[in-house]
């Protein structure tokens, strides 16, 4: 299995791997929206004969305070399933996020009635629940609101932001609320 960033001539594949994998689909302009404007967050997992067998299709969110990057779709096919691709493909996006972007965490939804991705989120990836967001989805399915904390795990893999003071800030923030407590 080959992990790699994913080029514009891999997203018409891409989009072939969601409509096998997942129940919302997308238009070809929307991965070319993604593959143009974020060209480093996107990864793809083939196989030996160079097919698209996984993806993700990632984002960053700058409408917030503090920008943050957003998976738009991560899929994998179900015979390349339970290999962890789908999680090697979610800590390249990661990477590429706190490298390029500086960016100090990653939100996601999912469906409430997946089970086996909810698993994968919060156990494997350690992401938290935020909320619950009521009919998210087009056939009014719930979403959770999910988000992962990058800057401990970024010092736990040694990636170095391109801005270490700014991607650190709220780590000095919560020490010296820590030692306030401390001392009170």
């Amino acid at each position: 299995m080959n992990i790699r960033c994913a080029q514009v001539a891999d997203l018409m594949n891409m989009q072939h791997c969601n409509l096998l994998c997942l129940p919302e689909n997308y238009q070809l302009k929307y991965y070319m929206y993604h593959g143009l404007s974020w060209p480093q967050l996107s990864y793809i997992a083939e196989d030996d004969k160079k097919r698209i067998v996984g993806y993700v299709l990632a984002k960053m969110e700058e409408d917030d305070d503090e920008p943050h990057g957003h998976i738009t779709s991560l899929a994998v096919q179900r015979e390349y399933r339970r290999l962890g691709l789908a999680q090697k493909l979610m800590n390249q996006t990661a990477r590429a996020m706190v490298e390029v972007y500086n960016c100090r965490y990653v939100s996601l939804h999912v469906r409430v009635s997946n089970r086996a991705a909810y698993h994968l989120y919060s156990v494997v990836l350690q992401f938290k629940t935020t909320e619950t967001e009521p009919k998210y989805y087009a056939d009014g399915e719930d979403a959770y609101a999910m988000r992962r904390d990058l800057v401990e795990w970024a010092k736990e893999e040694g990636i170095t932001p391109p801005h270490p003071e700014k991607f650190n800030k709220a780590d000095r923030k919560q020490r010296r609320q820590g030692r306030q407590i401390a001392s009170s």
